[in-house]
């Protein structure tokens, strides 16, 4: 299952700002635009709690379904809501902090540099993986960081989550490789309880303020979820602003030479081409009305995000032109909106920030090896990523 986004995109913006999907045989609402998203984003009624699911009360979706782990991902910020989540999202705010952003800024540009010099070993003699070598281990080892989990063990969890995202995974091992991450970060919950040192996962054990202390349970199902979300989405982020440079020579240029910010790059990014296509789930706890439709109780939503940064309504006619040089701020909501908006957006944001000027500094003639539109998606319903992204680092 490769994706064809564009086409997908292009048929959700053509249908109702409110539309009807099939989910792997699981029938499904989308949202399609900015302004109903933005609208049910912030409705109580909608939630995350799995148990509101008609489908998953009546026993018709069960864990036999491929895409289930995306949903009942055990308890943590990102599965509940309310005076819970709030609680829960306070625990992992006080760990994730400006400061602590800053603090490993250094760190960042390090890793950043020592990728850099792989990059042009590996490139030396032609055709090299930008992904596999740079973009893939950089926000793997940037969150290795921040959890304090040993480089050693960051291709392991990449080859996991990997497996996890892919709908080429039999759910049978799917199920068996989630058992394998909780057992994992079972085991480092417990080792930085008897053990804690100045890192992510220690703060979420050690936090006290705003009630009571986080179980294990809970500090388990934040860090897999934030794992799981933080990489990939900045994988994607960094890879799909790349292939937007290249495929528009002019506008690099007007970055190269200092007439646009890289932050305008990394928010039309975001915008234009989101890492990740498709939100799991919500779910109504009463009937919905979205204009002249109604999302019935029991329901579930989808926010379909890459159909949104491409709605005219919002962005202009032009929504489908990737432009550097908006005349105005871009507003789009590619880390979501509200209570649940994404913890590790200021992350991510670092991340490219760092990487992207550091890439073209070191290869300003940077360019593909193959043709854009030979460039393979990987087999993943909610992820915006790319098999390889092989390039040759000089023209």
């Amino acid at each position: 299952m490769v994706q064809d986004l564009d086409g997908e995109t292009e048929q959700l913006r053509a249908s109702a700002p409110l539309a009807r999907i099939d989910l792997l045989g699981v029938p499904a609402w989308t949202v399609t635009r900015h302004a109903e998203a933005r609208q049910l984003l912030l409705d109580t009624r909608l939630v995350k709690d799995l148990g509101a699911w008609g489908l998953w009360q009546s026993g018709e979706v069960t864990h036999a379904w491929p895409l289930i782990g995306m949903i009942d991902a055990g308890r943590s910020m990102f599965t509940v809501d309310g005076e819970e989540h709030r609680r829960l999202r306070t625990k992992t705010s006080q760990a994730l902090t400006p400061r602590r952003l800053e603090a490993i800024r250094p760190e960042i540009e390090k890793f950043t540099e020592g990728l850099l010099d792989a990059l042009a070993e590996q490139g030396e003699d032609g055709v090299v993986d930008l992904k596999a070598v740079f973009a893939q281990p950089l926000p793997m080892r940037v969150v290795g960081l921040l959890m304090g989990v040993d480089e050693a063990l960051h291709p392991m969890l990449t080859r996991q989550y990997k497996a996890f995202f892919s709908m080429l995974t039999p759910q049978e091992d799917r199920l068996a490789l989630l058992a394998e991450l909780d057992v994992f970060y079972a085991e480092l919950v417990r080792e930085k309880t008897a053990h804690p040192t100045d890192d992510l996962t220690s703060a979420l054990i050690l936090a006290e303020e705003g009630g009571e202390p986080l179980t294990e349970e809970e500090v388990i199902g934040n860090l897999k979820a934030m794992v799981a979300a933080g990489h990939e989405t900045t994988i994607g982020l960094i890879l799909n602003a790349v292939r937007a440079l290249l495929a528009h020579p002019d506008q690099l240029r007007k970055v190269l030479d200092g007439e646009v910010p890289w932050e305008a790059v990394i928010e039309e990014t975001l915008r234009w081409d989101t890492p990740t296509t498709h939100l799991l789930m919500r779910f109504a706890t009463e009937d919905i009305q979205v204009g002249d439709q109604v999302i019935a109780q029991g329901e579930g939503v989808v926010i379909s995000y890459r159909a949104i940064g491409r709605d005219v309504t919002q962005h202009g006619d032009d929504a489908d032109a990737f432009d550097v040089t908006r005349p105005t701020p871009i507003r789009h909501m590619t880390f979501g909106h509200g209570p649940h908006i994404c913890p590790g957006a200021a992350l991510s944001r670092v991340e490219a920030g760092i990487a992207l000027p550091a890439l073209f500094g070191r290869f300003p003639d940077l360019r593909l090896a193959i043709a854009d539109d030979e460039i393979r998606k990987l087999p993943v319903m909610t992820q915006n990523d790319m098999e390889a992204f092989p390039v040759l680092l000089h023209g």
